[in-house]
């Protein structure tokens, strides 16, 4: 899960004058600002946006506004979600707006990019219990102090680091994620873990930490997970056991791997998203990594998976509508001004806002907050707060997927760049998946954490769907010419054989490790 836009501009404020049309490149200008005591003074005026639209807006946001200061000191970025600050207008949003938020991320092909995000459990090698906050707190100065990077601060408490694009972030029990900066290849892609993973071992080798590559915590129940000390965290605490049984373990007990890709304009976000999210229960398969729940066998081969069917169903799920003719950014704005809402940040305070609408906010009808108005950025907060298969905000995120170890994390992003960033793969599997149904696409949803690549599938098996699945994304990997197509290796084993992750993990339990859990802290050591 992550909860924080990260593939956008960040320690700058963007003026984006943009101008995109269905199926063209994408004219974009930026004028840079960097001092937001200015911006208070000459407010900008939003303008509506599309990607077919003919008018040139202009949008001023920033995803992170920082303080710096030199190295050894405190360096405050402002805290995930930025601050009221960052974004003025000097009009009422409108609908309009917030699909030109979303259209602004159009951009043409030589600018498309790679984010890659994921997450892993850190714990105590000597106990093998989940690491505290005060460890955290230790190691985060400690990779600061040696690796140079800005600290993020919610008042004293350190709660992520932040290098150029790059962030160091706490998911609610302590799940420490890299949110990577968004770059061309996947080579980059995965010399950015493999620098993060050195950086980060190099502090908790010395500490007696260690990380765990796996999609659900496998030994530790709910009880023994520490909680962190995020504002928002209280408030989605609280708010999760209303809404369903699982959000609760989803947020403390579950890590994930996922990409975040561009498109270039409406209709190319359009085909991009269906395939997306008729393909996401493969990569849910491909990589199910999360079959232990305190120290047995739980049924499932990505229990992370499952969890996410029975979190809040108003913000999860496959989003059939995304397969509706009438179907662009329009809609989704429709969906997200209905997705209830968490909370609203204000003066350096979450205020709780949960259950409450979006419309309304617009409306300056919000009971929590009467008679203020939203900004963009409460816009951009909002869509975080939403999770669905694929998420779209700027960009599209691919979030089927369990964490796991360090070759898995560079092959997640290797399939997903190799099927939608070449328009021969696109195409091939939107053209394969054209008659699947939307009963059908939810019922691979919902079998397939349990039964991975032995879900029964239209007379055979999802494995064989795999496999040609598989088959195009070595195929768009070839045909963009950076010998990529290694790291697709991770998965081909799987595919050929049929065998998920969970499965050799399972194995493993039941004949190796003797029926004991503890022998997978060292399996899937980082």
């Amino acid at each position: 899960m992550t909860l924080v836009a990260q593939a956008g501009p960040s320690s700058s404020i963007l003026t984006e004058i943009s101008r995109c049309k269905a199926a063209q490149n994408v004219v974009i200008a930026m004028a840079r600002s960097t001092d937001a005591s200015k911006l208070k003074e000459t407010p900008p005026r939003f303008s509506s946006l599309s990607c077919n639209s003919s008018k040139t807006p202009q949008i001023l946001s920033s995803e992170s506004l920082s303080v710096g200061m030199k190295r050894g000191h405190r360096v405050v970025v402002a805290a995930s979600p930025p601050t009221e600050d960052a974004v003025i207008a000097t009009e009422p949003l409108t609908k309009e707006d917030l699909i030109g938020y979303l259209a602004s991320g159009c951009k043409p092909k030589e600018n498309w990019r790679i984010g890659t995000e994921h997450e892993k459990f850190g714990f105590e090698i000597g106990t093998l219990r989940p690491m505290k906050y005060e460890q955290i707190a230790e190691l985060l100065h400690g990779i600061a102090e040696r690796f140079d990077w800005d600290r993020i601060m919610e008042g004293d408490n350190i709660i992520g680091l932040q290098q150029g694009k790059q962030s160091i972030s706490l998911e609610p029990g302590g799940q420490f994620e890299l949110s990577g900066a968004p770059v061309e290849t996947l080579h980059q892609t995965c010399a950015e873990v493999n620098s993060h993973l050195y950086q980060v071992k190099a502090v908790a080798e010395e500490m007696g930490i260690g990380f765990l590559g796996i999609g659900f915590q496998p030994k530790w129940g709910l009880k023994d997970i520490p909680v962190m000390p995020k504002g928002r965290y209280d408030i989605m605490r609280n708010y999760m056991p209303k809404v369903g049984s699982l959000g609760l373990d989803m947020m403390f007990r579950t890590c994930t791997v996922q990409v975040n890709l561009d498109f270039i304009s409406e209709a190319d976000m359009i085909r991009k998203f269906r395939a997306g999210l008729a393909l996401q229960p493969i990569a849910t398969a491909l990589f199910a990594n999360s079959p232990f729940t305190e120290g047995k066998p739980n049924g499932y081969l990505s229990l992370r998976s499952h969890i996410w069917t029975d979190t809040d169903n108003n913000r999860a799920g496959m989003l059939p509508f995304v397969f509706n003719d009438n179907f662009g950014f329009e809609q989704y704005v429709d969906y997200a001004l209905d997705v209830p809402m968490y909370f609203v940040y204000r003066k350096k305070k979450y205020i709780d806002c949960t259950g409450m609408s979006f419309r309304d906010f617009l409306a300056g009808k919000l009971p929590c907050i009467p008679g203020e108005l939203p900004t963009l950025n409460d816009w951009e907060n909002h869509l975080t707060t939403i999770f669905p298969e694929v998420r779209l905000k700027r960009y599209l995120e691919m979030r089927g997927a369990d964490g796991g170890p360090w070759r898995r994390l560079c092959a997640l992003p290797a399939f997903w760049v190799g099927l939608l960033y070449d328009e021969d793969s696109l195409q091939s599997v939107l053209d394969m998946t054209a008659d699947w149904t939307s009963e059908e696409r939810q019922m691979l949803r919902i079998k397939v954490p349990k039964t991975g690549l032995k879900t029964p599938f239209r007379g055979g098996l999802l494995r064989h769907v795999a496999e040609e699945v598989l088959k195009l994304a070595k195929d768009g990997l070839e045909r963009r010419g950076f010998k990529e197509v290694g790291f697709l290796n991770a998965v081909s084993d799987v595919v050929s054989t049929g065998v998920t992750p969970a499965e050799k993990l399972l194995e493993l339990y039941h004949g190796k490790w003797g029926r004991s859990i503890d022998p997978v802290f060292e399996e899937l050591l980082y």
